[in-house]
């Protein structure tokens, strides 16, 4: 299937890459996060998913792309200049997986209280099981890696 350019919004590529799936690239900077993050917003208004029924999943999908991307820039910019964030909708869910280039894989752990940073996977972690899904980090073919998160779309509304 041929990629579809659907934005471009200041150093961050959106291109529609299938059916319910938009790919978003982006520079390995601070200011890319923000940028991914209402791209993201925006996709999922588009597609009808804001609004009260949709609250929890959508909060909880931007704050997992924020936690990701951040981290793929902090850790990961020296080996991958680029980040790759993509959204997928469909099959009762919404997945949001971000890839880098760099071959270290994170592990969710507690931190110390003391510390300032660190919690940023076990917090992905725990907002996809708390709402049903499931998350994990796998490595790429290219000795990069990919962590994703995929969480359920709430049940139809009974009348």
């Amino acid at each position: 299937m041929v990629a579809e350019s659907v934005e471009s919004v200041e150093s961050v590529e959106v291109e529609l890459a299938g059916e319910g799936l938009w790919r978003i690239v982006a520079g390995a900077r601070e200011c890319s996060v923000p940028r991914v993050r209402h791209v993201v917003r925006d996709l999922l208004r588009d597609r009808g998913l804001m609004g009260e029924r949709y609250e929890e999943l959508t909060d909880g999908l931007l704050l997992i792309v924020s936690e990701l991307v951040t981290n793929a820039v902090t850790h990961a910019a020296v080996l991958s200049p680029r980040v790759t964030t993509e959204l997928a909708i469909g099959g009762g869910q919404v997945r949001v997986s971000v890839e880098d280039g760099h071959p270290h894989r994170p592990k969710a752990v507690e931190s110390d209280t003391e510390q300032t940073g660190g919690r940023g996977l076990m917090l992905v972690k725990s907002i996809a099981l708390a709402a049903g899904g499931s998350c994990d980090v796998e490595q790429t073919g290219d000795g990069g890696k990919v962590i994703w998160a995929s969480l359920p779309l709430p049940p139809p509304v009974q009348l």
